[in-house]
């Protein structure tokens, strides 16, 4: 029996982990289904390979590092970056069958991994950070594991409405329900946002207003504008800016603004690679303040992540129910519709290369 389709793209660029995770040990991390060992060369270039030792099948990523190679720490089968065994013990390795390398870059600040076809990677390269070429800005996040579908996670950051309630000590607040959502598609993107005037700014927007230097006090109009783009990343424009001085559009003396930064990468049909960050455009010098942000995130996604996974749980429990959608979630309905059309594209090209 042929295994169900996957629910996510393969031909395409995934945040796989982040460049201090990669040290003199190999990393074993699973990726759109396909266990993986990363590992640096003697040069310090990342790769990643199958994590399946051709000999005996042990997993790579158990094993050492040895003059850039990736040696197996079953028998000591020593593999090179692109997948071939370079030597063993008392073995002549020319032979052995060859693994599969995976195309890897880093940049930005995280290491990505093309689960793909190789060959469709040449030419492409993973997103353009713009924030984080910029030295006005500055950048601080962390990852979770979460056992949920991946998409679970787009749903929810596609719709902020949550934030009243699973946030309420952070940054939800009462006008985030009482304002309208707007959802449009921006090429394969999709765009939702949500804008609020003359409110009061919550506990994690106070604590952003006093880093800026501004009255934490003051009354302010606040923004949300999340965009998604595929494989599974979201971008959220947030901020909030002194009341009355056009808001997303104030100058920058007058507001803190932010990109909160989201990469879904998945493991298995429920769980995934969460990274997550905020990059900044004001006090990029302010190490105590990127901390300060960066714990507060890490506490405000906790919460999210208790949501997912009992939400996971459920969905598992009762397969066959149906899920109401409502305005507010079109951002994640059109989020998936953009997924699944890639997924069916790449299926229907999958099998037109098969021969017979």
């Amino acid at each position: 029996m042929s295994a169900p389709p996957s629910s996510w793209i393969r031909n395409a660029w995934y945040v796989a982990a982040t460049p201090d995770e990669l040290t003199d040990k190999p990393l074993g991390r699973q990726i759109c289904g396909e266990p993986m060992a990363f590992f640096r060369d003697a040069a310090g270039q990342a790769h990643a390979v199958e994590d399946f030792c051709p000999h005996r099948g042990a997993r790579l990523s158990l094993g050492f590092l040895r003059d850039g190679h990736l040696v197996c720490g079953y028998h000591g089968l020593a593999m090179g970056c692109d997948g071939r065994a370079v030597g063993m013990p008392s073995q002549n390795v020319e032979r052995f069958p060859r693994i599969r390398a995976f195309p890897v870059v880093e940049r930005h600040g995280f290491i990505w991994v093309w689960p793909g076809d190789a060959e469709a990677a040449q030419g492409t390269e993973p997103p353009r950070l713009a924030w984080a070429e910029d030295p006005n800005w500055a950048y601080g996040g962390g990852f979770f594991h979460v056992r949920s579908d991946y998409r679970l996670m787009i749903d929810n950051l596609m719709d902020l409405t949550h934030e009243t309630y699973v946030h309420a000590g952070s940054i939800g607040q009462k006008e985030i329900d009482e304002a309208p959502v707007e959802t449009h598609l921006d090429g394969g993107e999709v765009v939702t946002s949500r804008r609020m005037t003359g409110i009061h700014a919550p506990p994690f927007w106070r604590m952003a207003l006093r880093g800026a230097g501004l009255d934490e006090n003051a009354l302010v109009d606040r923004w949300q504008i999340c965009r998604f783009s595929p494989p599974g990343h979201v971008m959220i424009e947030v901020g909030v800016a002194l009341a009355g001085h056009g808001g997303y559009d104030a100058p920058a003396a007058l507001k803190a603004s932010s990109i909160v930064v989201d990469f879904m990468t998945p493991e298995t049909e429920t769980s995934h690679w969460y990274f997550w960050g905020m990059a900044r455009g004001f006090a990029p010098d302010d190490e105590a303040l990127t901390a300060s942000i960066r714990d507060g995130q890490r506490g405000i996604f906790s919460e999210d992540l208790a949501v997912l996974e009992a939400q996971q749980a459920n969905l598992l429990r009762h397969p066959d129910r149906g899920l109401l959608k409502l305005n507010i979630d079109a951002g994640g309905v059109h989020s998936r519709r953009i997924i699944e059309r890639a997924v069916a594209a790449e299926q229907i090209a999958t099998r037109e290369r098969r021969p017979g």
